[in-house]
């Protein structure tokens, strides 16, 4: 496959200049953004509204530049994101929506409507066939995400504590895919009852269409059973987070899966990607703080390959300096240490990433090979 484009701008911007938000509008514009037919079109930007108590997420301003680039060619844009599957501030539309505006994501600041991708509990999703899958036959999307004419993915490059780092494969197909899809890629078996929390209210045996589950009059409590296929519905019907997934996949599994996913996102519509390496937190923007960054801001990159996207970033993150006082400094100075070569591996030693570009490159995400670009827009 041929060397894809990545193009790159830093953070440097001159005193009484432009800001970073004219910044990043300058990179994408460079990097083609113009050359997509938008007019008319309903135009999905996903990203990462942070979880309550982590303030290492974009700021909305980032979020306000993609949106009036798309609004003055002609686009009607939206911001999106799908609720997570596990319990905390974004496990259904109200909790979400409620985490993104105190979090400064509102219309107002960014200029758009803000929807949730698979809708209010989680359970409005679209079944989208993989074309090349090994692991996933049919993705489980959010309905807005594939309902939109052109996707645009906004992520905020970090680390995390399994996959490695987050980037632009995981906000795509991990962050797109509704709670149950989300349950698919993490987990390996079937769903828990808590019996503590089941209030016996029903509504997941709604929301199973194999007999899966099983409600005992006598004790008020559901069960699984064994025609049960782990499919996740179950998981955003009830309200009170007493369905859980304990086996969770191999994090080679979640890799394959999480790119299998993406692929599900971007086939057949126009797409177009930015990442920042900004805040570099050792762990997802899903956590509930942030630990200090364990890499300087490096830069805003944009393509039209997501796999070329994370390469790069991936890259550019393993050739800078670890930043003194962070998790990443610390490990690096401890007498057992051992030296992964692999910034982060050094920062979660049990986390792994290579097998989710890999991966994403044998099923024809995209090329892991790239001509970076670097764009001068300071003025």
């Amino acid at each position: 496959m041929e060397k894809s484009n990545v193009f790159f701008t830093d953070f440097r911007t001159k005193a009484f200049g432009d800001g970073l938000p004219t910044k990043l509008k300058n990179l994408i514009r460079k990097a083609g953004i113009e050359n997509l037919d938008m007019d008319g079109k309903f135009v999905a930007i996903k990203m990462h509204f942070g979880e309550m108590g982590n303030i290492s997420y974009l700021r909305p301003n980032y979020a306000r530049a993609v949106v009036d680039v798309v609004k003055e060619l002609g686009g009607k844009p939206f911001l999106t994101d799908c609720n997570t599957m596990y319990p905390g501030s974004r496990k259904n539309a109200l909790e979400h929506l409620e985490c993104a505006w105190e979090n400064g994501f509102t219309p107002l600041t960014v200029g758009c409507p803000i929807i949730i991708g698979d809708g209010l509990k989680g359970t409005d999703d679209i079944a989208v066939p993989v074309e090349g899958g090994e692991y996933v036959k049919e993705a489980k999307i959010g309905r807005a995400v594939m309902d939109a004419d052109i996707f645009i993915s906004l992520t905020h490059f970090k680390g995390h504590e399994m996959t490695g780092f987050g980037g632009t494969i995981k906000n795509i197909g991990m962050g797109c895919g509704s709670r149950a899809g989300k349950a698919e890629q993490h987990s390996s078996g079937k769903p828990t009852i808590v019996e503590s929390k089941c209030r016996g209210c029903k509504l997941c045996l709604k929301e199973c269409a194999n007999n899966g589950l099983s409600f005992d009059p006598e004790t008020k409590k559901t069960s699984v059973t064994e025609n049960c296929v782990g499919c996740g519905r179950c998981l955003g019907a009830c309200n009170f987070d007493a369905i859980v997934f304990k086996d969770r996949a191999a994090i080679a599994d979640l890799n394959y899966r999480m790119a299998e996913y993406t692929k599900a996102v971007l086939d057949g519509r126009p797409n177009f990607h930015i990442s920042l390496i900004v805040d570099v937190s050792p762990n997802c923007d899903c956590h509930g703080e942030n630990d200090a960054p364990i890499l300087p801001n490096l830069g805003m990159f944009a393509s039209f390959d997501a796999l070329a996207l994370d390469q790069a970033c991936a890259d550019a993150c393993l050739a800078a300096t670890p930043l003194p006082g962070s998790q990443l400094a610390e490990n690096m100075a401890k007498a057992d240490f051992v030296d992964h070569c692999d910034h982060f591996s050094n920062s979660r030693p049990e986390s792994e990433w290579r097998t989710c570009l890999d991966h994403a490159a044998k099923i024809g995400v995209g090329s892991r090979e790239y001509e970076l670009i670097k764009v001068k827009t300071r003025k």
